[in-house]
């Protein structure tokens, strides 16, 4: 069996270091790694649309900033297809098929669909589009018989969703779909890295995300007002590292290189941490770190960014071509899927 990766992200905003820690930096070692035969990169319009529908335009807008970012990061055209979800309609038609293989009670029951219809406020009024996007997403993965699914934990969940619909699937018509299976950080720090001010999840509409693309400036304005242990008040008491979020950021980020570079009376981050937590460690000693370790780490990206940037037409060619490669590929599984359910009623035609 091929080894085949489908990712992407919902262009609703730029990208910012918790996706870049939660599975961008991965898919890059991936691509790069030599160990995969197709890699599909997808930016998800038609899912960002089901709780954005009343504002294409932002949706449109941030097609072109989400590829600016996987192109800064390393993503490339020629080793990864990067495409648009909307322009492969085959995608909604499997979809469509799928959505007899779910329950509606077991797509209420999704814990990610749950917390983000808490977050988005949508208990009363929940739009159908929004509801069944597990189902559009396990369209997205199949279409593509992609096998390796690199996400965040929060993700977990579709995943699994994904996978109960291909073993349905498989069971009802034979065995036509290939059943995913998820590719976590190997750093637990980037399963999920809190926000800015200590809530559970860096989201860009809680406002509280530093961005892959922002100055040196908002950088360090970010992280020298960053949330840290409130019961650490003086330098002397001591301190919380576990959800501390510039501690949990360091381990995301940090090396020992960087010790040696930026903060040499520690060896490394288990030595800073040590002192934090018996007292006598300032929290401003660790946030000059934490902005010098993103600053070095952030910078190049930056700067290929703002270069890819003086040319937004090739940008969208290159979508375009990613595109219609992946229309194609998605076409083979969907042939593959009617002549299963037996709704092929024209492919002999001749």
């Amino acid at each position: 069996m091929k080894n085949i990766i489908l990712t992407g992200d919902r262009p609703t905003g730029r990208l910012h270091i918790g996706h870049y820690v939660g599975s961008l930096r991965r898919r890059v070692e991936l691509q790069n790694s030599g160990n995969f035969d197709k890699i599909y990169i997808m930016i998800a319009d038609a899912q960002a649309l089901t709780d954005n529908f009343d504002n294409p335009d932002k949706v449109r807008a941030n097609i072109t900033e989400v590829a600016l970012d996987y192109l800064a990061c390393g993503l490339d055209p020629a080793k990864s297809t990067l495409f648009v979800q909307s322009h492969v309609a085959e995608l909604t038609e499997l979809a469509f098929y799928y959505m007899n293989l779910v329950t509606l009670a077991r797509l209420e029951r999704n814990p990610t669909v749950k917390a983000e219809i808490k977050q988005k406020n949508f208990e009363l009024s929940i739009p159908t589009g929004f509801l069944t996007y597990p189902i559009s997403q396990a369209a997205d993965i199949t279409a593509f018989k992609a096998n390796v699914v690199p996400v965040g934990d929060d993700q977990l969940p579709m995943i699994e969703q994904a996978r109960e619909i291909v073993r349905s699937f498989n069971g009802l018509y034979g065995e036509t779909l290939v059943e995913p299976k998820a590719v976590l950080p190997s750093n637990k720090a980037c399963l999920r890295l809190p926000g800015t001010d200590g809530k559970a999840k860096m989201s860009k509409s809680l406002g509280n995300c530093i961005y892959l693309s922002d100055s040196p400036e908002e950088i360090k304005r970010k992280v020298m007002s960053m949330y840290t242990d409130p019961n650490h008040i003086k330098v002397t008491d001591p301190g919380n590292t576990s959800e501390n979020p510039t501690f949990l950021y360091l381990e995301a980020f940090s090396t020992e290189e960087h010790f040696a570079k930026y903060l040499p009376e520690y060896a490394n981050l288990n030595e800073l941490k040590a002192h934090y937590e018996r007292g006598g460690l300032g929290d401003m000693k660790v946030k000059k770190l934490l902005n010098a370790v993103l600053q070095e780490t952030l910078e190049p990206i930056r700067l290929r960014r703002e270069e890819l940037a003086k040319d937004i037409p090739a940008i969208w060619d290159m979508l375009y071509k990613g595109s219609e490669k992946a229309k194609a590929a998605a076409a083979e599984t969907l042939a593959e899927v009617k002549k299963a359910m037996k709704i092929d009623y024209f492919a002999n035609r001749q």
